[in-house]
């Protein structure tokens, strides 16, 4: 995590998701896509992971309606997001902090796009809890991140694949060896299963599958 405190790496961020997440754009319009379908027009939506800002852009440009609480725990992140969001930046109100630090709402919708990786396993649950009980009944949850087999073996096949997929997005291939190397050791990365299964006692239904490419996963949630 100190990574998004370094102002260097910050003001690379934007470079770094369309390179490393397989289909990126069209992963964020699909999750506005998955809002929208129990989101009306004018909808209050809490983005957990905001920093950097490129999600709440890309919603808010495509739902001139909805506003916006994003969370994110660098101050740094969230400067950036301001930024992106340009003229765009007063539909978006961003706090400092973890989810217990977001409004209790309650919410349309939620998302959390390549933020609960850095998750640590022992706060998996009630991260999600708090945001199962900032949502309205029946509100979509939106969520991707690193997700992937975790056995002997699979693990490595499938962080291979993450770096040869950097690699052929123009990440020289020593970085990106590094890059796959470090979600090995650092991040608490979870099997599907295990992350399914997290949803559903968290209390959310409805739990399905909408995005994979290779190493990440996507969700969409509701709710109960």
């Amino acid at each position: 995590m100190s990574t998004f405190s370094d102002p260097d790496a910050v003001a690379r961020y934007a470079e770094g998701p369309v390179r490393l997440v397989p289909g990126f754009h069209d992963l964020q319009r699909m999750a506005a896509l998955l809002l929208a379908e129990r989101c009306g027009p004018e909808a209050e939506i809490l983005v957990l992971g905001a920093g950097g800002g490129l999600e709440l852009k890309a919603f808010a440009e495509r739902y001139p309606g909805w506003h916006f609480t994003g969370v994110d725990p660098s101050g740094e992140m969230l400067a950036l997001a301001a930024r992106t969001l340009g003229p765009l930046a007063p539909r978006a109100d961003l706090h400092e902090g973890f989810i217990e630090t977001a409004p209790e709402g309650p919410f349309d919708g939620a998302t959390s796009l390549l933020t609960l990786h850095f998750v640590p396993r022992e706060a998996r649950l009630s991260t999600l809890a708090a945001l199962h009980r900032r949502l309205k009944p029946g509100a979509p949850l939106v969520l991707a991140h690193h997700s992937f087999p975790q056995g002997a073996g699979e693990k490595t096949v499938w962080l291979d694949r993450y770096a040869a997929f950097a690699a052929s997005s123009g990440v020289p291939a020593q970085n990106a060896r590094g890059a796959a190397e470090a979600i090995a050791v650092r991040l608490p990365t979870l099997s599907p299963q295990e992350d399914e299964a997290l949803l559903a006692e968290a209390g959310f239904t409805g739990i399905g599958l909408f995005y994979a490419g290779f190493t990440f996963r996507g969700w969409v949630a509701y709710r109960g």
